[in-house]
């Protein structure tokens, strides 16, 4: 587990720059707060992080699943997904670990970027 004194970025686009690393610890409850203040609607429940996009149609939920995707191919670190009509459950948590990483943080950084310009 990383102590609550760990660092943590403190900004979206500082965790968003962020590369997953292998066998990530998992975060201390003060830090995982911390790498959470970023990260605007993602709620920690469960031993993960989870956030639900809403979309005008199919067609932009599947480019946004398309997207997130290739996120996930790029981090090697892949999250969970619910795909329905017009909306997208991103749940991210590290099984390994046994709750929330650094990684999932980081993901869930760089998912909210992709939002961030596009219309929702």
């Amino acid at each position: 587990m990383i102590p609550a004194s760990a660092q943590v970025p403190a900004s979206l686009e500082a965790l968003a720059t962020q590369r997953c690393r292998q066998g990530a610890p998992r975060l201390s409850d003060d830090a995982l707060q911390r790498a959470l203040a970023p990260l605007p609607g993602w709620a920690f429940d469960a031993g993960r992080i989870e956030k639900t996009f809403r979309f005008a149609s199919y067609h932009e939920t599947m480019a946004f699943v398309n997207a997130v995707a290739w996120i996930a191919h790029r981090q090697d670190h892949h999250p969970d997904l619910g795909v329905h009509f017009s909306r997208c459950v991103v749940t991210w948590s590290t099984h390994d670990a046994g709750g929330v990483t650094l990684n999932d943080c980081i993901c869930a950084a760089q998912v909210e970027r992709l939002t961030a310009t596009s219309p929702a």
